[in-house]
């Protein structure tokens, strides 16, 4: 594998950092690996949430995970916003910046949503354009996220993962590649999550993501509201086996619980990271398993729910 990571470091296993956890983690300085902010919480703060996470960026490596960037909108690329960004990383010392693969809203409008975008030639011509301008911006590589998605579109001309495949690989840009929401959206949607995470390109993976959903019946909704389950749990076991192992971050942003329970729930990775774990082919065989198990979901309705951060 040439160049793993995009040459960023495997920082361990990280938490998602939120405000209620703040007194916690100043006092007890717990043994974590690294923290995950989101970027807009303190991009235009200079109050207590930027004293604190100056803190604790003294003590901890910062990774930081936005949900404006838009960069699938039709709208022209916010200039001062990433001039923000920019100077947050610069002042933490950033290991890297990643958002998402969606748009969040149009003329000048921020929906707070994380919209989903036609897998069209036309879309991703769009993006690739944009995300190497940014990356120019930013002087860094861009880290992207797949979705979660509740609806698809008519006009799509190829699946999720070929379109994430195509954009890493024509903008040259990262991935943060969150198994549970390839699990959310194949239940949802009905493809195979196992042939999605071992279509992506490996050494483009910068960053895991790992929550827990809702399941509403009729669909799953990603509310990072609770426990990983199994499904998930063994994505996330495959695609430890195909990159040899990323920054894994759990994301906890409903009912959030003391910063222990939240802690050990990403040190279970560890049991999917152990030398003894089965070849890939068998990691695979695993989770199709536990995949065809969950298959009683049927497709759900059409509709759109914003990702808790």
């Amino acid at each position: 594998m040439q160049n793993p990571r995009l040459g960023h470091e495997n920082l361990g296993l990280g938490v998602g950092l939120r405000t209620v956890h703040f007194s916690h983690i100043l006092e007890q300085q717990p043994e974590v690996d690294w923290f995950e902010i989101i970027s807009e919480n303190f991009m235009d703060s200079a109050g207590r949430p930027r004293a604190v996470l100056e803190q604790i960026a003294e003590r901890y490596p910062i990774v930081m995970h936005g949900v404006s960037l838009s960069i699938g909108s039709t709208d022209p690329l916010n200039r001062d916003y990433l001039k923000k960004l920019k100077l947050l990383a610069e002042g933490i010392n950033a290991r890297w910046i990643s958002d998402h693969v969606c748009w969040t809203g149009v003329a000048g409008l921020n929906s707070h949503d994380l919209l989903p975008i036609p897998y069209s030639e036309a879309t991703l011509s769009h993006l690739v354009e944009r995300i190497r301008i940014v990356q120019d911006i930013l002087e860094r590589p861009l880290v992207l996220e797949n979705p979660s998605s509740y609806l698809e579109f008519q006009d799509s001309t190829m699946s999720e993962s070929e379109f994430v495949c195509r954009m890493a690989e024509e903008a040259d840009c990262g991935l943060l590649l969150d198994v549970n929401n390839v699990y959310v959206s194949s239940v949802n949607h009905e493809f195979d999550p196992v042939a999605y995470v071992e279509s992506i390109p490996a050494e483009r993976v910068v960053q895991c993501h790992l929550a827990g959903h809702t399941n509403c019946g009729t669909h799953l909704i990603d509310t990072h509201d609770g426990h990983v389950v199994d499904p998930v749990w063994n994505l996330f076991r495959l695609l430890h086996q195909r990159t040899g192992g990323v920054a894994t971050l759990l994301e906890w942003d409903a009912e959030i619980p003391p910063f222990p329970v939240v802690h050990q729930e990403v040190l279970k990775a560890r049991q999917y990271m152990d030398e003894n774990l089965p070849k890939p082919k068998e990691a695979k065989a695993e989770a199709e398993t536990i995949h065809v198990d969950s298959r009683a979901i049927p497709h759900p309705a059409s509709f759109i729910v914003a990702e808790v951060e």
